[in-house]
């Protein structure tokens, strides 16, 4: 994630949310599915139902995952992967190629409802280094092209998912608002084809990522009930962050000629671990503002009376995402990794309060076991830190960081945790509870109200974690059985 001036700060985008027409404004969901185990789609997409979830934004294009909304009515946002770009890019007949196989084969027949196709995610990000500059608007056509060749064109609008990084202000006020100065001649040519296209602008707008980034931002500005100090810029007011961005926005479409160019947030929201801000209480504090002020006609100071759309990021936690950008990147769901809501928020995009999201039915779970430290028989204590490397190396062990929900555990508690995350990540694999001895099999669950022990689900994955096999990471724990009895040995 890369950074984008608003007001007097900085902000980096990237995830989303949805409901009904762009020009009517609605909120939707993203869904990420970069999980060790994932819930079958048929039980996702009842949940999504239960929740009058009616806009979705995937990443790719899986079948199976499109096939699950088939005859639901809802409406899709599907993913082309940056790695593809250049591929698109440079070969026509790998355009039309990537819409036969992701596009027509689901409408045809009416079925599935795919409204927008997003030609990458975030390719302009500044850490990419010009890596996708030169492939993405080229890209971005031929899908169009292809779409509007085979007579979709009217229905299906392709577009670009982008980060807040792509605009910026020189004085830091949205008025100064125009597009970066190393991407700007291909950023206005990009947006003055959409126009002509009737293609939605779509950007990633986080203002958690303010707060973690800039120690000296004012937490209440990124949130929407008015308890922050104003910001003027000219004559126009802003109290809270995302009216900013989002205005920065729209001054830098202006300057690029396409001043009523419509917007879509593709990722919106607030993470609930892995960061001392990153709790459930902020998430609904967020939220609750976010969503109320999507459902009301009030738009922002330059979209006065316009509402806005976005795709709430994230429905589920992913614990196989990458961490780079911080331990919270694991944590961005509304719901558990099992379909259980964390806090109370309206997905309906009506607003209401202390409404609870309806939880995943159907969710089957492993036996209820549990991986944790063997204390008896004297363990050698020496190999219990490099048994919890070892764990987390592979497993998602973030709400164990400082600030997060099971920071306040001691050596015995850590390891506990450690061991039974990779545990249930391998399916309950006997063979992933030896760590030197250390592990053994309980039916003891330590979860608090804060700290949650995890159990597997029966997931449509099970057996076959995202970056290895079961059976590789069994032969990973043997090996380091071997090590630890030869380091025993003093060998």
């Amino acid at each position: 994630m890369a950074r984008a001036m608003v007001t007097c700060w900085v902000a980096v985008l990237g995830m989303a949310m949805a409901m009904a027409g762009v020009a009517n404004g609605f909120v939707g969901v993203n869904w990420g599915d970069f999980c060790s185990q994932n819930m079958p789609v048929h039980i996702v997409v009842q949940m999504l139902k239960d929740n009058g979830v009616e806009h979705v934004k995937i990443f790719d294009s899986n079948a199976a995952t499109i096939k699950g909304f088939a005859g639901t009515g809802i409406e899709l946002m599907i993913g082309i992967p940056n790695v593809e770009l250049q591929e698109i890019s440079d070969n026509y007949e790998k355009a039309r190629e990537w819409v036969r196989e992701n596009i027509t084969q689901y409408i045809k027949d009416g079925e599935i409802n795919i409204r927008y196709v997003a030609v990458g995610n975030e390719p302009f990000l500044k850490s990419y280094s010009g890596l996708f500059l030169n492939v993405t608007l080229r890209a971005l056509q031929n899908i169009q092209s292809a779409l509007d060749e085979i007579g979709h064109g009217e229905t299906v609008k392709a577009t670009v998912a982008h980060n807040a990084d792509v605009y910026q202000s020189a004085d830091e006020m949205p008025s100064e608002g125009d597009f970066r100065a190393d991407i700007r001649d291909v950023m206005v040519e990009m947006v003055r084809w959409m126009k002509e296209n009737n293609s939605p602008f779509v950007v990633n707008i986080y203002p958690f990522l303010a707060v973690y980034q800039d120690p000296d931002f004012p937490m209440e500005y990124a949130f929407f009930d008015g308890k922050s100090d104003p910001v003027r810029d000219h004559n126009i007011t802003y109290t809270n962050m995302f009216d900013a961005n989002f205005d920065t926005l729209v001054n830098a479409l202006s300057k690029a000629g396409a001043p009523d160019l419509d917007i879509i947030v593709g990722e919106i929201g607030w993470p609930t671990d892995g960061n001392i801000n990153a709790n459930t209480k902020l998430a609904q504090r967020f939220y609750a503002g976010l969503i109320k002020k999507l459902g009301s006609e009030k738009g922002t100071p330059l979209r006065p009376g316009r509402r806005i759309s976005a795709y709430l990021f994230s429905l589920l936690d992913e614990n196989m995402k990458s961490i780079a950008p911080g331990n919270f990147e694991r944590h961005w769901g509304i719901f558990r990794y099992d379909g259980q809501p964390k806090f109370p928020v309206d997905l309906s995009g009506e607003g209401r309060e202390g409404v609870w999201p309806v939880a995943a039915k159907g969710v089957q779970y492993g036996a209820p076991m549990y991986c944790l430290l063997n204390l008896e028989g004297n363990p050698n204590m020496s190999l219990v830190q490099p048994n919890i490397d070892y764990a987390c190396a592979a497993a998602d062990c973030t709400a164990l960081t400082y600030g997060s929900s099971c920071s306040n555990m001691d050596l015995v508690g850590n390891a506990s945790y450690a061991f039974n995350m990779y545990y249930h990540m391998y399916d309950q694999n006997g063979e992933a509870c030896i760590f030197n001895g250390l592990g053994t099999l309980s039916m003891s669950n330590l979860s608090t109200d804060s700290c949650l022990f995890p159990i597997r689900i029966i997931a449509e994955n099970a057996g076959q974690p995202r970056f290895a096999s079961s059976v590789l990471g069994s032969l990973a724990s043997l090996l380091l059985v071997l090590l630890g009895f030869v380091s025993g040995l003093g060998l």
